[in-house]
Parts: C-alpha cells; sequence; structure tokens
C-alpha cells in the first residue's frame, strides 16, 4: 500500500462526500487544482463558489478549468475577495446545505510569497465555512508552516480546531511525522450528521 500524499489524501476525504448537484467552496483558489477536482465533482447541476485575493489566483483558476473542464464555467463563480468576506458572495439560502469547503493556506506557489493568508482572515472564513456546511459535510484545512507567519497561522487553526464540540464535529489530522523542511499538513472537519441546525446569526 502506498500512502497517500497530503493534498491527495484530502482530495479522497472529498470525493467521499460530495455528490453531483452539491453546492461546495474553495475559500483559496490557488491553482485551482482544488477547483477543478469540485467542478468535476458537483457536475453542471452543481455549484462551486471560489475566492482570492489574487487575480492571478482567478486567472489560473479559469485557465486550468478553460484546458481541463471547459464546461464548468457555467456553474463556476469566482470571486476576488478574501475568504473571510465570502458570505457576502454566497446566498444565505446555503446556510446548512454546503457538502465541502477547501482550504490551502499560505502563499501562491510562483506568486508574491509576501501575500499569505493569515489567522485574521483565515479563522473568520472557517467560522463561516462550519455555518454554511451541512451535517455530514467536510471542511478540508492544508496548513504550511514554512514561510514567514506559516506556523503561528497553522498553530490558531489548530486550537481553534481543537475547541470544537466533539458532539457537533470530527477533527482528524494527517500528518507524515519524518519529512524534512516543513511539510504540509491537513486538518479535516466533518460536521456530524445529528446536528441539523441552520443557525444564521454571525455570518459576516
Amino acid at each position: 500500500m502506498n500512502l497517500l500524499s497530503v493534498l491527495s489524501f484530502s482530495h479522497h476525504l472529498l470525493m467521499q462526500c460530495i455528490h453531483p448537484g452539491d453546492t461546495v467552496i474553495d475559500a483559496t483558489l490557488g491553482k485551482g487544482a482544488d477547483t477543478l477536482l469540485l467542478a468535476k465533482l458537483v457536475g453542471e447541476k452543481g455549484c462551486v463558489y471560489g475566492f482570492d485575493v489574487q487575480q492571478q489566483a482567478l486567472d489560473l483558476t479559469m485557465l486550468r478549468l478553460e484546458q481541463e473542464f471547459p464546461d464548468a464555467a457555467s456553474f463556476v463563480r469566482l470571486s476576488l475577495c478574501n475568504h473571510a468576506l465570502m458570505a457576502r458572495a454566497i446566498p444565505i439560502d446555503h446556510i446548512g446545505t454546503v457538502a465541502a469547503v477547501t482550504f490551502n493556506l499560505g502563499y501562491l506557489p510562483g506568486g508574491e510569497r509576501d501575500v499569505t493568508t493569515t489567522e485574521a482572515s483565515t479563522l473568520p472564513a472557517l467560522h463561516t465555512a462550519l455555518q454554511f456546511l451541512r451535517p455530514g459535510g467536510l471542511v478540508t484545512i492544508v496548513l504550511y508552516t514554512g514561510h514567514h507567519g506559516g506556523a503561528q497561522e497553522a498553530q490558531a487553526v489548530e486550537t481553534w480546531a481543537q475547541q470544537l464540540p466533539q458532539n457537533e464535529y470530527e477533527v482528524l489530522r494527517y500528518q507524515f511525522a519524518n519529512q524534512q523542511n516543513h511539510p504540509p499538513y491537513l486538518l479535516a472537519i466533518e460536521k456530524k450528521a445529528g446536528n441539523t441546525s441552520k443557525r444564521k446569526a454571525g455570518i459576516i
């Protein structure tokens, strides 16, 4: 058996919980790898919302979709927006209905390394993600600690995740313990199926 990379394992988990027609969110577009997977999983009857603070990320994601899944243009909606504010671009009717939300923290590969996610925006975005998530839905967070501020952001995210109520959420950590040079790792948060609340308070 070959162990999956962090990104591959994240995609494996997403494939288990997303079905055709679902609504999903990519909170950090990057180069579009997660967006492409989400689009393929939900299909033309679904909806993908994607967010990034850099126009370059939107352009790279659209180019990837055009090359590998051109039909996705009709149901993928990208916004030049900080993920902390993504609730402003998603209809309130989607609260409690979203199948999955993905986060890849850090900076855009090949882009400006001083433009990074930070705990100041990531923690509110994660809070919003849980509000939109449906029972049985999944949030995946790939964390990078090698860049300036990355370790601080990762620690803040871990502390937040550890404090989630056990009766409402399950939190998984997937990490290789013997890799060098600050390898990324994954936190996956599943909203337990018994939690049917659609709390709308606190949406930004």
